[in-house]
């Protein structure tokens, strides 16, 4: 039987587990509603499996184009409701299909999303409800502004911890490139996180609006972290900003709000909890990453996804390369060193300021 290069055993208690094209052989093929399937078979222990074993459509009764269309929808902004009427199956149905889908994307993002450049990044939130107005909820978003990557999201309360922690899932799965500029509003939690996480290794400052009548009045501009001198020299180096500026992340925003559901403004649509949220967030993140083209990042004819831009990926991907998770070439991940750093406390720091660390690009061998 011809090894099947890109396929493994599924068998946990097989000792060809997990590994790749190695002592796997094919095992003929099967009819499907989309067309022929191939099998492959374990030499080991003998067990077969289809090409959609260990992907997001294995066991379902539907062809992957129906499954891709569905999170398609969702991911452009209509409802559950409204895609199971689009596509004739029933709400049940496009909700568990949905949750596939989800976790999918999630092991995918956490797969490839790492080892990116890390020279300018903006932070946000956004401001929802699960169930009704009496449980609200947080989103947390992270954009690195030099190639429009969605670094990562946090769905929480909107407290130290979770600003920390999303924070330091970026620091940990990127790269620092020289002195970073960081930006965010005048969120309290901020400063204290980044003190933490990077202190003097980044220029961090805070853009504070006034509205009135829903208007902006005035804007004001802190430097937090760093000098006037270091944040001129981070902006003369950033190839986006000019000045201190959160307008990314917000534009970030806005394209979260038109592509979900949940998320945008009186909407009659909401979350019924948590970690159905968490779930669509991520399956918008992929998409927003890997499949949809950034209209900022054109170059000639072509027009990169952020993910393209960071080096994450070669080329636009399609969702059912994601939910199969094959054709990428993905780089190397980072193997990340901690380094402490002390910082001396200053008349303008609200905390006593601690040790802290933060990883070096350093690459694993491949």
């Amino acid at each position: 039987m011809r090894a099947l290069q890109d396929k493994a055993c599924s068998n946990p208690g097989c000792e060809n587990f997990g590994k790749r094209g190695i002592n796997i052989g094919g095992h003929g093929w099967f009819t499907t509603k989309s067309g022929r399937r191939r099998r492959h078979r374990c030499k080991i222990c003998g067990i077969t499996a289809s090409t959609n074993t260990g992907t997001a459509y294995g066991g379902l009764r539907c062809t992957r184009r129906e499954f891709d269309q569905v999170a398609s929808l969702r991911v452009e902004g209509v409802s559950v409701s409204a895609t199971a009427r689009l596509t004739g199956r029933s709400r049940n149905t496009v909700a568990r299909w949905l949750e596939r889908a989800s976790k999918a994307a999630e092991r995918f993002n956490r797969k490839v999303v790492t080892d990116f450049d890390i020279v300018e990044l903006q932070a946000d939130e956004l401001f929802t409800f699960i169930g009704g107005k009496s449980r609200p909820i947080w989103l947390f978003a992270i954009i690195e502004v030099s190639s429009r990557l969605w670094a990562s999201s946090l769905v929480g309360r909107r407290s130290y911890r979770n600003t920390k922690a999303v924070l330091n899932d970026v620091i940990l799965r990127g790269r620092l490139v020289g002195i970073p500029l960081v930006a965010t509003d005048g969120f309290e939690y901020y400063f204290g996180a980044i003190v933490r996480l990077l202190g003097p290794a980044c220029v961090y400052g805070q853009v504070l609006k006034t509205r009135r009548n829903n208007r902006v009045v005035r804007v004001e501009r802190r430097v937090k972290i760093g000098t006037e001198t270091r944040l001129k020299s981070a902006l003369l180096e950033s190839e986006d900003s000019q000045t201190l500026n959160t307008s990314f992340v917000e534009r970030l925003n806005l394209t979260i709000r038109q592509g979900s559901a949940y998320l945008r403004r009186r909407s009659p649509c909401h979350a019924r909890g948590a970690d159905q949220l968490r779930g669509h967030v991520e399956l918008l993140r992929c998409h927003y990453n890997f499949v949809r083209p950034h209209s900022a990042l054109k170059f000639g004819r072509e027009t990169r996804t952020p993910a393209m831009q960071a080096g994450l990926v070669s080329k636009r991907l399609t969702l059912n390369d994601i939910f199969t998770a094959r054709g990428l070439t993905v780089r190397g991940f980072v193997a990340v060193v901690h380094v402490s750093v002390t910082v001396q406390p200053t008349e303008s720091d609200a905390a006593e300021p601690p040790t802290l660390s933060w990883p070096h690009d350093q690459r694993a061998a491949a």
